[in-house]
């Protein structure tokens, strides 16, 4: 079975970790709510082959609706992590223009 993928994320002070195990298909993974107005979702998938990839998704979650603001894609598996401070990511940052909010993570195998 392949390893599990954990993601730190940062947002109003407070940090928090999602661990992600691998799924067969991305439909079945939830959004994790951040504060009132971000959702972040994490799909892993490590196989087929062709398909294996992190993808983070960061939403603003609007009257209309949710919006992404951020979409990542990372291969899997990852390069040169080993020895990285902030994981196979690095660390992002992903802003909210109408509430100037500032949302943050980095992942790593674990």
């Amino acid at each position: 079975m392949a390893e599990a993928v954990s993601c730190h994320y940062y947002y109003g002070g407070e940090e928090h970790r999602l661990d992600v195990l691998p799924v067969s298909s991305p439909y079945v993974v939830p959004n994790i709510a951040v504060g009132s107005y971000f959702q972040f979702r994490v799909v892993f998938q490590a196989e087929p082959a062709d398909l294996a990839s992190v993808k983070v998704y960061v939403y603003a979650d609007r009257d209309a609706g949710l919006m992404p603001i951020h979409v990542a894609v990372y291969p899997y598996p990852p390069t040169g992590e080993a020895t990285a401070r902030f994981g196979f990511t690095g660390q992002q940052f992903v802003y909210e223009p109408l509430r100037d909010g500032e949302f943050q993570y980095w992942c790593r195998t674990s």
